[in-house]
């Protein structure tokens, strides 16, 4: 059976799975109409984003804003389809800006064997994209009730994760996955893994109704209180 272009996690908010359940994006839909997109995927995502809008009612022409939760290809890959298709810059933390815009990725965290491996090849290619707002800890972006930006640098260095005030959605990027047990992201894609693991504990310090993750599907019973015991597991 297909997967739906979109899952419905709270009024006025979706997931867009992209590659399955392990790459997601999201969007969410203001009262008049107005839609921010964030994360939008590998570089061949961006039309399954549109896909998802269209399966909502929405177009691209109501995009009004494109959010990224960091700079990897995995997020930003679809980011210049979708800038095209909507008229839209990108906002991201500030920390991430410059790599977006020119395009270039972070370095891998020097302490990880595999990291140091990985500096032998060129990173991946992402297509560079007009960045609009550069994006603070705490900034509350103001859309739909409000987005709360959460700086959790480590896996980048402006990586932020994301409460949605109003539904009480918190979109984690990835701070801290939910893919196959897994939590942690691989430690060799980290700018530095171990800041990677103290900041993600941010996210047991504010409240929320839905964990939705970029790898991996979302945690709707009690999802604080499952990410607060695997980060108590893990100090």
């Amino acid at each position: 059976m297909a997967k739906p272009p979109a899952v419905q996690l709270a009024p006025g908010v979706w997931r867009i799975p992209l590659i399955g359940d392990y790459v997601n994006g999201f969007m969410l839909r203001d009262d008049d109409g107005q839609v921010t997109l964030i994360d939008m995927g590998v570089a061949s995502s961006g039309k399954k984003v549109i896909a998802a809008l269209r399966s909502v009612g929405s177009d691209p022409s109501d995009v009004t804003r494109l959010m990224l939760t960091h700079c990897h290809p995995d997020h930003a890959g679809g980011a210049a389809y979708l800038a095209q298709e909507t008229g839209r810059p990108v906002d991201v933390h500030a920390d991430d800006a410059e790599y977006v815009r020119s395009g270039t990725q972070p370095p891998h965290d020097p302490n990880i064997a595999l990291a140091r491996l990985f500096r032998r090849f060129p990173d991946p290619k992402v297509t560079p994209v007009t960045v609009g707002e550069e994006l603070a800890d705490g900034q509350v972006v103001p859309f739909a009730g409000g987005i709360r930006v959460i700086h959790t640098p480590g896996h980048s260095p402006g990586h932020a994760s994301y409460l949605h005030e109003e539904s009480g959605t918190l979109i984690t990027g990835d701070a801290i996955f939910n893919v196959l047990g897994r939590r942690w992201p691989m430690k060799f894609l980290c700018t530095d893994f171990a800041m990677t693991k103290e900041t993600a504990h941010k996210l047991g310090e504010v409240e929320y109704a839905v964990a939705a993750f970029t790898h991996g599907p979302e945690i709707t019973d009690r999802p604080r209180e499952a990410i607060r015991t695997f980060l108590a597991e893990h100090r």
